[in-house]
């Protein structure tokens, strides 16, 4: 059986492929399944679209949903059932705290709650034997017109699958994309990755490779030299500082490459920036949300001083890596005068770079619920895009006009950040 895996382009740069789908593709290859990977760009319309899923003639459809990809994805998938184009199946995050959404839109036969590798070849498996998937009760498996199912307990050992499909994810530039863990050990009220989760109840979601197989998969991909660089996408990179410790030992002896990370300020020190370094760590990105420390500590949970972000952001630059911070605007609770201690802030730690991200409510998360039991949700929700430009909330203290207006300022700040730094071109 195949599975045609869509991945839903939200934007016309370039960017790495959802890597949910990759982990599902290698596992079922591995049970004699077939996969393949369209990517759909935004300006693709739906003949063209049709027409590459078309030569493919996919058993099953997927697609993998972020907050951003849904509106794009729910109007596909439509489409894709007026043609019959086969049973679709959606998973990602969207899926997992939005399934009742999904079901309803019109455009899926299925959702998969949570991690996808063994429900997705179960459900492949019951379609080439030629089985009611409906009476086949699949652990993760939602059935559009079905009850909830049981959820299966997340894989135990990381280190029992296979690595990533490489061709799912369109990498470029000699770039290699490796993930060290799955799920976040915080349980930041606005981030998916530790709510995640709460799907599994009170069991352990996070888990961690071990640092030999994190290497044996970059021996796996550069059999004869080492990679050009390494994004790692874990959410905190430095979770585990023993597993640091002997990261930078090994990957420095074994390695070499320069390689990037994201992490947070709490868990870092002077001493561990110093090993990330000699290591071959050229940039860090981390998580610094608001200047307001009210904001950090009643609504964020990062109860945070700001010179602990300072301190961090001079120590990671003194030990020649670069600092990115991440902020975001548009919260439940901020203010205005709360926005503009942000850019104090921003001032203050002078990053290399900076993004400033209008705060979104992801489905699934402590301030997804705050925002909808305060009212902040617009009754169409479901159907507005998670925009980078502008809010989706109706915020008491904040205008969607002020959050415009600060969010182009920080756009501001930082061309001419990069104008001082580099020249005009």
């Amino acid at each position: 059986m195949q599975i045609t895996f869509l991945e839903i382009d939200t934007d016309t740069q370039w960017a790495l492929a959802s890597v949910g789908p990759a982990h599902i593709a290698a596992y079922i290859r591995e049970r004699d399944h077939r996969a393949a990977m369209v990517r759909i760009a935004p300006q693709d319309s739906m003949s063209v679209i049709l027409g590459r899923i078309a030569t493919l003639a996919p058993d099953m459809i997927g697609i993998s949903l972020t907050a951003r990809q849904w509106p794009r994805a729910m109007h596909v998938a439509r489409e894709l059932q007026k043609e019959s184009a086969g049973p679709i199946i959606a998973g990602g995050v969207q899926a997992s705290f939005a399934p009742k959404v999904v079901l309803a839109s019109g455009g899926f036969d299925f959702v998969c709650l949570g991690e996808g590798e063994a429900a997705t070849c179960e459900v492949l498996d019951c379609l080439q034997r030629g089985e009611d998937i409906h009476s086949a009760k699949i652990a993760n498996i939602w059935i559009k017109g079905g009850r909830r199912p049981t959820v299966r307990p997340p894989s135990p050992n990381l280190e029992q699958l296979p690595f990533l499909a490489r061709d799912f994810l369109d990498e470029q530039y000699g770039v290699i994309h490796m993930a060290t863990q799955r799920g976040c050990p915080f349980g930041c009220p606005y981030c998916v990755g530790g709510a995640i989760g709460s799907l599994y109840g009170r069991g352990r979601y996070h888990r961690q490779r071990t640092v030999a197989h994190v290497l044996e998969e970059i021996r796996h991909l550069c059999p004869t030299g080492r990679p050009s660089y390494i994004v790692f996408l874990d959410d905190t990179f430095t979770a585990n500082r023993k597993w640091i410790s002997e990261f930078c030992t090994r990957y420095d002896q074994e390695v070499g490459a320069g390689f990037s990370i994201t992490t947070r300020v709490e868990s870092v020190d002077r001493q561990m920036l110093a090993q990330l370094a000699a290591a071959g760590c050229k940039h860090i990105a981390y998580g610094v949300e608001s200047g307001n420390a009210h904001i950090r500590k009643t609504v964020l949970n990062r109860p945070l001083d700001d010179q602990r972000f300072i301190d961090v952001f001079r120590w990671t630059q003194e030990e020649g890596m670069m600092a990115t911070a991440n902020y975001m605007i548009g919260l439940p609770g901020e203010t205005v005068a709360d926005i503009e201690q942000t850019l104090t802030l921003n001032a203050a730690l002078a990053p290399d770079d900076f993004v400033c991200f209008i705060f979104y409510p992801f489905p699934g998360t402590a301030l997804f619920g705050q925002c909808r039991q305060k009212g902040y949700l617009p009754s169409n929700f479901w159907e507005l895009p998670a925009d980078t430009q502008q809010s989706v909330l109706e915020l008491p203290d904040l205008s969607a006009g002020d959050i415009y207006r600060y969010h182009q300022r920080f756009e501001e700040i930082r061309e001419d950040g990069f104008a001082a730094r580099y020249g005009q071109g």
